[in-house]
């Protein structure tokens, strides 16, 4: 039986919140790496941000080409998200502007971190801009993104206030505790971007004239509901949860015995390592861009129809974020490699069992984990605190590969900050 986020509240007097009640996010940083483990996991992705070059999720090291092709009519909405980035620009100070701006190919691409961390401090901190800005960010991932995209961000910033209310952690955990940078200039034919990340949150968008890549996308929520306030009612993927475990029940046994790779979160059989003390199971989160990957479980080639059919749907709800047009393009491309597309699950299935699962193909790499506590006190994961994850593998991440065909570069994202 799953269990109620308010069974696992520390009380506020409780070392892990109130050593933490002084600090604004530029102290906490400091307070976490006092900490051995932190300051181990913190150094570790700093050094990967700071001394390598992009490349690309792959499943051996080695990029397949002729995925990815310039010059698509996707319908991409580039003339709105063009007007909303330049009203953004003309909200902001001198000062601002310099600081959201950066070059196409500017490693600050990378920087986007899902922690409550605030390790990479590029662009503007909405919590310290006027309303006046927020309305502009607010209206640049608007132009760029779905409606159910635009509702889950503002969800999530939504759900970060309440926890930041329910752990008296406001300082830290608010609806504006996140960042936007722009990358390039805004342009109808040219390449250009922009992110926007912070605690449960990783946004980026990259427009090349009608196409658009909506990649690295994270989505996370602790809790995934709010249970009281103005907002009350308001829930986070339980869809992902719920579509997920139905498509890993609709197994057979034989399926399930080479889909499922361990039979719980924790499993005492993972090889080591395979649990990340910030990631959990996620393979593919933030500074995870050149990652390899290796296929797991099983592929669609050996599912019947109405699975692959459900494994289509499933795929579509991850993307549904995007709009219309740039998410048609990329169902397209997943269904013309669905024989290559494999799935696999961590994890009971059970209903109230936490779980993992991967859907991972040349064109798309999804992630789906429920977590332990961070700010709550369950040691163990449980389906109150959820991550999802959406990638681009073999270099289009960030819309590399079609700023590579479009300018001729290299499209390395490695270029000081």
């Amino acid at each position: 039986m799953a269990t109620d986020f308010r069974d696992h509240l520390f009380p506020l007097d409780h070392p892990r919140l109130a050593q933490y009640r002084s600090c604004d996010p530029y102290t906490y940083v400091e307070e976490l790496r006092r900490v051995p483990l932190f300051d181990e996991v913190l150094s570790g992705w700093r050094a990967v941000y700071e001394n390598t070059r992009f490349r690309g999720i792959t499943t051996d090291g080695r990029l397949r080409p002729g995925l990815f092709e310039l010059g698509q009519e996707e319908a991409a909405p580039t003339e709105g998200a063009v007007m909303a980035a330049e009203a953004l620009l003309d909200s902001l100070t001198a000062d601002q502007r310099e600081r959201v701006s950066h070059p196409l190919d500017s490693k600050v691409w990378r920087a986007w971190m899902n922690p409550e961390i605030y390790l990479n401090r590029f662009g503007v901190r909405l919590e310290e801009a006027d309303e006046k800005v927020h309305e502009r960010v607010f209206d640049l991932v608007g132009a760029c993104l779905s409606p159910s995209g635009v509702r889950a961000v503002r969800d999530v910033m939504t759900v970060n206030g309440f926890l930041g209310e329910l752990v008296d952690l406001p300082r830290l955990l608010n609806e504006h505790s996140y960042n936007v940078n722009l990358f390039g200039t805004p342009s109808t034919t040219q390449p250009w971007g922009w992110n926007l990340w912070g605690h449960h949150l990783g946004v980026n968008c990259l427009f090349v004239g009608a196409q658009q890549v909506l990649t690295p996308v994270f989505l996370g929520s602790e809790p995934n509901v709010i249970d009281r306030g103005e907002h009350a009612g308001l829930s986070l993927f339980g869809e992902h949860e719920g579509l997920g475990l139905e498509f890993a029940r609709s197994l057979t046994p034989e399926q399930a015995d080479r889909a499922v790779l361990y039979q719980h979160k924790r499993d005492p059989q993972m090889p080591v390592g395979r649990l990340h003390p910030g990631d959990e199971l996620h393979l593919a989160g933030a500074f995870q861009d050149n990652r390899e990957i290796p296929l797991e479980g099983i592929p669609a080639s050996d599912l019947d129809e109405d699975q692959r059919t459900r494994l289509e749907e499933l795929v579509e709800l991850f993307l549904s974020y995007q709009p219309d047009g740039p998410r048609g393009s990329r169902m397209a491309a997943v269904r013309r490699h669905l024989d290559e597309t494999y799935f696999c699950w961590i994890g009971g299935r059970g209903e109230g069992d936490p779980f993992y699962y991967r859907i991972q193909s040349p064109v798309v790499l999804l992630e789906f984990d429920h977590h332990a506590g961070v700010f709550l006190a369950n040691a163990e994961p449980e389906k109150f605190h959820t991550h999802i994850l959406v990638r681009t593998p073999n270099g289009n991440d960030y819309g590399v590969e079609l700023v590579r065909q479009a300018t001729g570069s290299a499209g390395r994202l490695d270029d000081p900050a």
